[in-house]
This record gives C-alpha cells, structure tokens and sequence, in this order.
C-alpha cells in the first residue's frame, strides 16, 4: 500500500482524540499501579477500540460530509475507500474484543460497553439532545477498564467515575463547536447545537473545571499515599494551568477549545499521579 492511502485511513481515524485516549488510558495504569504488561495490555485495547470509533464516524457521516463539501475528512473526499475503511474497521474490532478479554472479563465487558456507546453516538445518538450520554459513559467508564484489569481487579473510587464523566461532557461540547453550522445544515441536533456556541462553552468550560476541582481534591483512598510538598506544588501548577485553559476554552476559535478539554484531562491525571506518589 502507497504511502498516500496510509496516512488517508491514519486522518480518518481522528487520530487527535483516539492518541489523547489513549494516552490518559496509559497514564491511569500509572496512577492506579496496573503492573506494566497489564497496563500495556489494556492500553492496546483501548487504542483499537478508539481506532474503530474513529473510522465508523468517518465512514457513517460519508454522504453527509461529502454533501457539505469537507475536503477535511478522508472518507468523503475519496482520499480512502470505503472498503478499506471497513476493513480496517473489522480488524480493529477484532483486535479490540481479543484484547479487551485478555485484560480479564469485568475489564473486557466494561471496555466493550465503553466502545458500545462510541458507536452509539455515530448511529444516532449524536443527533440528540442525549448527545453527551456516550461521552459522560465513555470517559467515566475508561477509570474502571483499567483498574478492573488484570489480576487484582478492583473498581476505581466513585469521584472517578465522576471526574471523568464530567471531562467527557467538556470534551464533546467543546469538539462540536467547529461543526455547528455544518452540522446544521446537514440535520444534526445534539447538545451543543441547542446550546449554542456560547452555551456550549460555557457548560464545557464549567464540566472541566469540576473535573480538575475533583482530581486535584481527590485522596488515594487505596490507590497509594497523599503525595509530599513535591506533589503539592504540582498541584498548584496543575490550578494555574487550569485557568489558562479555562481562558482557551472561551476564547479559541477552531480546534483549540478541544485541545483544551484534552490538555484537561491529560491534567487531572497528572494530579491523579501526584496524589497516588
């Protein structure tokens, strides 16, 4: 395969959000003291199961994409081929299932419900105004995929589940806004497009700094000790930081105000990190 095609079926993927995910999947191995083959396991799976999101989007959202013009995405632009997108779509569903069983079945059920609601939200769901749903399932799920894998499982405690649900809602209305009057054109009405650009910015930027406000307050409770004055000091770089991308999040244009909600959540792990040390 040439390498034009290659890096056509790599963009149509969306591999912005599918590394960030994939990152914070390996960072919460840290954080949570997953062994490093358990880590690197659950990693891989995560990874294959964001890659097959990724290029169901593109490929379901073909003929809308396509009809408002998005040179942008690769499915629709005829830079890929549907067929090899379906392809890489099988494998990487495969490869995600195998993966996701080896990290042990409680980790493996919830992973696969976890990529569930990813599909959900490119069948439909998107055009809701549950649109949020399947980010808030995702993102508050990913915690228990990791620390349910491998020999000791165990669920992660609950402000977890809460931090990242509340990046998810962040993530997914901070990502929408670029496409909103696309998105209009063409039928879609989830959250973000009832909210509008301001209502959405200002609900992300609201759902993030309650996440962060958790991670930076949350205790080990099992996970490890409080960390020392070293830890603490990070925290309170980790706040300023905040602010700073609380300020993009308002005030960017284009992608920026996602990569905010990324660089987020990328942050409160960190602090999860800190507070385990």
């Amino acid at each position: 395969m040439s390498p034009r095609p290659v890096r056509a079926l790599v963009a149509a993927a969306h591999p912005g959000p599918t590394l960030a995910v994939t990152t914070l999947t390996a960072l919460l191995a840290g954080a949570t003291g997953r062994p490093l083959g358990v880590g690197v396991l659950v990693t891989a799976a995560v990874l294959a199961g964001q890659l097959s999101i990724g290029w169901s989007n593109d490929l379901i959202d073909a003929t809308r994409d396509a009809r408002i013009g998005r040179t942008d995405k690769p499915v629709a632009s005829g830079a890929v081929s549907e067929r090899l997108v379906r392809q890489a779509i099988t494998i990487s569903l495969l490869a995600c299932v195998a993966l996701s069983l080896a990290c042990g079945w409680r980790s493996g059920v919830t992973h696969l419900a976890l990529v569930g609601a990813g599909w959900a939200y490119n069948l439909g769901l998107k055009s809701s105004l549950w649109s949020a749903v399947p980010y808030a399932v995702a993102f508050g799920a990913l915690p228990a995929v990791v620390t349910l894998a491998g020999p000791d499982p165990r669920l992660p405690v609950p402000s977890l589940f809460v931090t990242g649900a509340l990046l998810g809602v962040g993530a997914h209305l901070l990502n929408a806004l670029p496409d909103l009057a696309d998105d209009a054109a063409t039928g879609i009405r989830g959250l973000p497009h009832r909210l509008g650009d301001r209502g959405s910015r200002v609900l992300g930027a609201s759902a993030l700094a309650a996440a962060l406000s958790l991670a930076v307050g949350w205790r080990s409770d099992g996970f490890g000790g409080a960390s020392g004055f070293l830890g603490d000091l990070g925290l309170v770089m980790a706040l300023g930081l905040a602010g700073v991308l609380g300020l993009v999040v308002v005030l960017g244009r284009g992608r920026w105000p996602f990569a905010a909600a990324i660089a987020a959540a990328l942050v409160a792990v960190v602090a999860l990190l800190l507070r385990a040390g």
